[in-house]
C-alpha cells in the first residue's frame, strides 16, 4: 500500500476505524474473534493507522484492539480518545468531560485496556464547553511530557479551536467527518446540522477550512466515515437497519432523505465504472485527493470490505473525476 507521513512515521494511506466492531451498529453482528483477526489482516495489508476510543463500547473496543495487537504493537500507529463519557450502552447517551482529572484517569485506563506503555495519538474526542480548552489541552500535554502519549489530536473542532490548542502544544492531527456527503471540514456549509455526534450542540456553526489549516500547520487530517456510514458504497438503498443500529434514527437514512441522497451515489458509481473500481474505493480516494496529509479511516468488520477499502490507496482520480465528484448535491438531512 502507498504510505503517507504522520509526524515522521510512514503509515498506510488508508487507515482503519475500529468503532463498529464493538459499538453503534448491530450488536448481533459483533464477533470479537473475527474482528481481532481482521485487525491482523489489516496490518498485513499495510493498513497501520488504527483508531479506537475509550467511549466505544465503554472500553470494549480498546480491549479488543489491545488483544489484536499483542505481539504486533510496533507495527501500528495507535490512536484513541478522551473527553466523552458513556452513560450506558446506548451510542447516543454520552456527555463531555474535558476536566484534567478525567483526562489523566482515562489515559491510564486506555493504556491498561490497550496493553501498551504509550499511546501514539491521543485525541480530545469533543471539546467540553464547560472547561477551557487550554486547560484540557494542557493536561493532555502533560501526558506527552510524561512519556505516556506521543502526539495529541483533536476531533470535530473549528479552525479557531485548533489554533487555540496549537498555541499551547502542537496539534498532530484533527479527526472530523469528511466524505462526499459531509464536507464541512473543507469550509463547506450545511453538513453539521444536528450537533457534534454526541447528542450535544456543535461547538460552532462556523467550522472553517480545517483540512487547509491542518496542511498549513503540519498536522494530519483524519476523515472518519469517509463512506458516509456505508451509504456511499451503493449498497444501502432502503432504511432497513436493526433497531440498535444508530443509522435507524439518522436523518439522512430516513426514507425520503435516503431516496434523494441516492443522486450522490449515482455519480460515485459512474466514476467507479470508468476506473473498474468500486464505489467505496472512489469515495475514499476522493478524501485522499484532498491533500497528502489526509489519512481516512473507514471502518469495517468484514475482510472483503477491508481489502476493498485498502485498494483505494492505489486509485488515482483524474481532474475530471474530481470535478464531477465535487459537484454532487449536498446531502439531504442532518448528520445526526
Amino acid at each position: 500500500m502507498r504510505t503517507r507521513d504522520f509526524q515522521g512515521t510512514a503509515v498506510g494511506a488508508v487507515g482503519l476505524g475500529c468503532m463498529g466492531m464493538s459499538w453503534a451498529y448491530s450488536a448481533a453482528e459483533r464477533d470479537d474473534s473475527a474482528s481481532a483477526a481482521l485487525i491482523g489482516e489489516a496490518l498485513d495489508l499495510g493498513v497501520t493507522f488504527l483508531d479506537t476510543a475509550q467511549v466505544y463500547g465503554n472500553g470494549d473496543n480498546e480491549e479488543l484492539v489491545g488483544r489484536a495487537l499483542q505481539g504486533r504493537r510496533d507495527e501500528a500507529v495507535l490512536a484513541t480518545k478522551t473527553g466523552l463519557v458513556v452513560q450506558g450502552r446506548d451510542a447516543s447517551s454520552m456527555r463531555r468531560d474535558g476536566s484534567p482529572a478525567h483526562v489523566r484517569a482515562s489515559a491510564e485506563e486506555s493504556l491498561r485496556r490497550l496493553g501498551t506503555d504509550v499511546i501514539d495519538l491521543y485525541y480530545l474526542h469533543r471539546v467540553d464547553p464547560a472547561v477551557p480548552l487550554a486547560e484540557t489541552w494542557g493536561a493532555m500535554a502533560e501526558l506527552v511530557a510524561a512519556g505516556k502519549v506521543r502526539h495529541l489530536g483533536l476531533s470535530e473542532v473549528t479552525v479557531a479551536q485548533a489554533a487555540e490548542a496549537h498555541a499551547v502544544h502542537p496539534v498532530a492531527a484533527v479527526q472530523s467527518e469528511l466524505s462526499l456527503w459531509t464536507r464541512d471540514a473543507l469550509g463547506a456549509p450545511g453538513g453539521s446540522a444536528g450537533g457534534g455526534g454526541d447528542g450535544t450542540a456543535s461547538a460552532s456553526p462556523e467550522v472553517g477550512d480545517v483540512v487547509g489549516w491542518c496542511a498549513a500547520s503540519g498536522a494530519a487530517f483524519v476523515p472518519f466515515s469517509p463512506l458516509g456510514r456505508g451509504f456511499l458504497t451503493g449498497t444501502v438503498t432502503a432504511a432497513d437497519f436493526a433497531g440498535d443500529d444508530f443509522r435507524s434514527t439518522n436523518p439522512r437514512f430516513q426514507s425520503e432523505a435516503l431516496k434523494a441522497n441516492l443522486a450522490i451515489v449515482d455519480v460515485v458509481k459512474a466514476v467507479a465504472a470508468r476506473h473498474g473500481a468500486t464505489p467505496a474505493q472512489v469515495a475514499i480516494a476522493w478524501t485522499l485527493a484532498q491533500g497528502d496529509h489526509v489519512v481516512p479511516i473507514p471502518g469495517t468488520k468484514k475482510a472483503k470490505y477491508l481489502r476493498d477499502n485498502a485498494g483505494a490507496a492505489d486509485l488515482d482520480l483524474t481532474a475530471a473525476d474530481l470535478a464531477e465528484l465535487d459537484g454532487v448535491p449536498a446531502a439531504v438531512g442532518a448528520r445526526y
